[in-house]
Order: C-alpha cells, then structure tokens, then sequence
C-alpha cells in the first residue's frame, strides 16, 4: 500500500481497495490494488484488465 500513496488520491486508493477482479494471469478473483501493483498490469478499462500475461514468479 506505501507503493501507492503519492501516486493516487485517498478516495481513489479507498475505491480501488473495495473493488475486484479476474486476474488474467491466475485466472483468480483479486484485490484490483493488487491487480493494480503487479508488474504485467497495463490499464483497466471499463471493468476489463489489460495485462501482459506473462507468468508471475514468487518472490
């Protein structure tokens, strides 16, 4: 979440907490803040996630 402060608002960062989505990777349902931070996210439109949809690796 420090990773998003400075770079969104606080209604902004509180919308996007209580929102999910399919995640095109893992094909699961996720946070979209979550979404949001991962390296492959490339835009949301109109509820649809853009990703590059390569394979996550744990760190």
């Amino acid at each position: 979440m420090e990773a998003l402060k400075g770079v969104v608002g606080g209604k902004m960062l509180a919308r996007m907490k209580k929102e999910s989505v399919e995640c095109p990777v893992t094909l699961n349902v996720k946070p979209f803040v979550e979404c949001f931070l991962c390296p492959n996210f490339i835009r949301r439109i109109k509820g649809e996630v853009h990703c590059l949809g390569l394979n996550l690796t744990r760190q």
